[in-house]
């Protein structure tokens, strides 16, 4: 057994392999627990070792393409005389050579930094090198920029008021900032890494990497289509050109720049709408890719909360476990369809593989023992409703999941509305201040009017350092206000939908069975208003002479009890084998429904016992169970790991699956039997003969 960092043992000089405590081949380096390439061991640190990696695949090429304006863009600009302390005005003058040459090496350390995460990403260069080649390059690429910014204001700054900085120099600036973040976030996940959270690789789902993928390609469309507009337009520079696509392409429209000639003009037509399509593509999958990691490790996590929080309430006592265990125990003549959760199921799921065959096979006998006792239909029935009970704390917690998933996301993206609107709203406030003399409200009415994509045009950047800062701010700010608007559809827009047809269904566009679904919900009205018109019927057969009694024919069959769910019991294995063909049938017919249907807790009772019926046998088949039930699902607890509840799946698909495994094992134990029976035949006339 290796030893940790917790051990206190001394620091080794060398790397070692050892086995962990969970078993696990892990490579000690002084404190640290390094992972093979590959395993079989859970991911923890699931921010760091997933979502970091693709924000720096975002914030990497966005850094790139504020360095190219960067190194294309002079730094200092000339006031003009005639409009002193104007910014779109002001005319750039030569930098210095030093400068051009260290913007170009820093252009050029983040590139190469990108590539080697892109190659880390599709696994062309190891983890442990790609990873750090690309921090530090990038830290190669922040301390040249900022060494850059230094000198350039101390040694040869813009000489005020006659002069000031130009946009390329707060390019510079911003290209700086994120290319530090992006690699101080990596070294975190480099650490998750060196702790052994996770393996030495990046678990990429097609989501994310199409995510990778377009947001390379979107960046590539901008800053393209930046270079291409500043060779058709002469009075655009790059950085100008580069604000308009960003305007153009995120729809905001505020008309302060716009072609000047028809060539711009027609290359608008194809370049918005594909910059839009790239937009669309990009937002969908940022949607889908937090949706993923909010199902795998909040929502899952808030199911397993609630779902032991049911299980520590079913049982509350000692004396409630005893009564249990005692119903389990008491004869009965037939087995229960729906058998009180075992232990085993819980057990199973938890140890080993190599014990699951044997907890099988306990299960299975235990379950045939079951069968041949003799006993009462009362402690059956009991059975019944306390699995009812755990299938309706089930169903609460399903629902309770629904509105957590829908309302979480709801917030989660009202809260990254509220901190771009006020903080954005903080950064134009200072940026513009000088050149429009702008007040705190005016730039949150800015902020507002562009999240929206309105762009009235009345207020927009016109500072060197407001139109760097609007292109990053608006790229990250518009796709949230999508995502918001897409999450408001599950939740606030379709709660006004649902009252919208409400409304219309009890007035102008009344709806057939509309004032039926309002007796349903109100069962004690209903039940006055049937008793009374049963008794009109009735007043009206004797008046016409027919018989007194409720109509039989057209009516709805009421929905199955308990009592006739337990009766299925007595039924042979060749009637319920109808009656799976039926359900399987009518379980096929559910998954055309556009809502995917939830059946009640009677319903799953009877197909329930449509799935269990065809592994009991006699003891001499059970072996043959055995075998036939590998890998088939048959017993679970409904507020257990193994619930169907928690199933991927929706309910008519899960059915479905295991009524058609039912079939299968019924008809291979029918021709099993019928194997024997010839077999046992052939013997007889063979004893006859001789």
């Amino acid at each position: 057994m290796g030893t940790t960092a917790s051990d206190g043992c001394k620091q080794q000089e060398a790397p070692t392999r050892s086995l962990d405590d969970a078993g696990l081949n892990v490579r000690r380096w002084w404190k640290f627990s390094m992972r093979p390439d590959e395993d079989d061991q859970p991911n923890d640190w699931w921010f760091v070792s997933t979502a970091i990696p693709l924000l720096a695949a975002t914030t990497g090429p966005l850094a790139n393409v504020m360095s190219i304006a960067a190194l294309i863009t002079k730094w200092r600009n000339n006031y003009d005389p005639q409009n002193p302390g104007v910014d779109t005005l002001s005319v750039g003058f030569d930098d210095p050579h030093w400068c051009i040459a260290l913007n170009a090496a820093s252009l050029i350390c983040g590139f190469a930094g990108n590539v080697f995460l892109l190659f880390n990403f599709t696994r062309r260069v190891r983890y442990i090198i790609a990873l750090p080649a690309t921090i530090i390059l990038w830290y190669f690429s922040t301390a040249i920029l900022m060494a850059i910014l230094i000198c350039m204001n101390r040694y040869v700054p813009p000489h005020r008021p006659e002069q000031t900085y130009s946009q390329g120099f707060w390019h510079a600036v911003i290209a700086a900032v994120l290319y530090l973040l992006s690699s101080m976030a990596l070294m975190v996940n480099m650490l998750g890494y060196f702790l052994g959270h996770y393996p030495q690789h990046f678990e990429l789902s097609d989501e994310q990497r199409n995510l990778i993928l377009q947001t390379m390609m979107f960046f590539v469309w901008l800053a393209g289509g930046a270079g291409v507009f500043t060779r058709v337009d002469p009075g655009w520079q790059f950085v100008d050109a580069l604000y308009f696509c960003d305007v153009t392409i995120l729809t905001v429209g505020f008309g302060d720049f716009h072609p000047t000639n028809d060539t711009s003009r027609g290359l608008v037509f194809p370049y918005s709408v594909g910059g839009i399509i790239i937009l669309g593509l990009m937002v969908n999958s940022i949607r889908k890719f937090a949706q993923e990691i909010s199902h795998d490790n909040i929502i899952k996590t808030h199911v397993e909360k609630r779902r032991m929080q049911t299980i520590d309430r079913s049982v509350t006592n000692t004396s409630e476990f005893q009564r249990r265990r005692t119903i389990e125990d008491r004869p009965t003549k037939h087995s229960s369809p729906l058998s009180l959760p075992s232990q085993k199921n819980g057990e199973r799921s938890s140890t080993a593989q190599s014990e699951k065959h044997h907890a099988r096979r306990r299960h299975i006998k235990s379950g045939m023992e079951r069968i041949r006792r003799v006993g009462s239909r009362k402690p059956r029935l009991i059975l019944l409703q306390e699995e009812k009970d755990r299938f309706d704390a089930m169903r609460n917690i399903q629902k309770s999941t629904s509105n957590f998933k829908k309302y979480s996301a709801l917030t989660m993206s009202i809260i990254a509305f509220g901190l771009l609107w006020c903080v954005g709203a903080i950064g134009f406030w200072q940026a513009e201040q000088k050149s429009q003399n702008l007040s705190y409200f005016q730039a949150l009415y800015f902020c507002y009017v562009s999240l929206l994509t309105i762009g009235y045009g009345d207020l927009s950047p016109t500072s060197n350092a407001g139109k760097p800062f609007f292109i990053v701010w608006s790229l990250i700010a518009v796709p949230t206000m999508t995502i918001l608007i897409s999450d408001m559809g599950d939740t606030v827009i379709a709660s006004f939908k649902r009252g919208t047809f409400t409304l219309a269904d009890w007035t102008v566009l009344p709806k057939a069975g509309v004032w039926r679904a309002l007796l349903e919900r109100n069962p004690r009205l209903m039940g006055w208003l049937q008793r009374k018109a049963r008794k009109v019927e009735e007043e009206k057969r004797v008046a016409e002479g027919f018989p007194v009694g409720p109509a039989g024919d057209g009516a709805d069959p009421p929905p199955p009890t308990l009592q006739q769910v337990a009766e299925l019991n007595s039924l042979d294995e060749h009637t319920l084998a109808r009656k799976l063909g039926v359900a399987i049938r009518e379980t096929a017919n559910d998954l055309r429904m556009e809502v995917p249907k939830k059946y009640s807790y009677e319903e799953w009772a009877v197909f329930t016992r449509l799935i269990r019926f065809s592994r009991m046998s006699s003891e001499s088949e059970i072996e043959e169970v055995e075998e036939e039930e590998e890998g088939c699902l048959i017993e679970w607890d409904w507020i257990g790991e193994d619930s169907p509840m928690l199933a991927e799946k929706t309910e008519s698909e899960w059915l479905l699956d295991r009524l058609c495994e039912s079939l299968d094992r019924y008809m291979r134990r029918q021709e099993g039997r019928g194997r024997k029976g010839k077999r046992r035949r052939r013997r007889r006339s063979q004893m006859r003969e001789e």
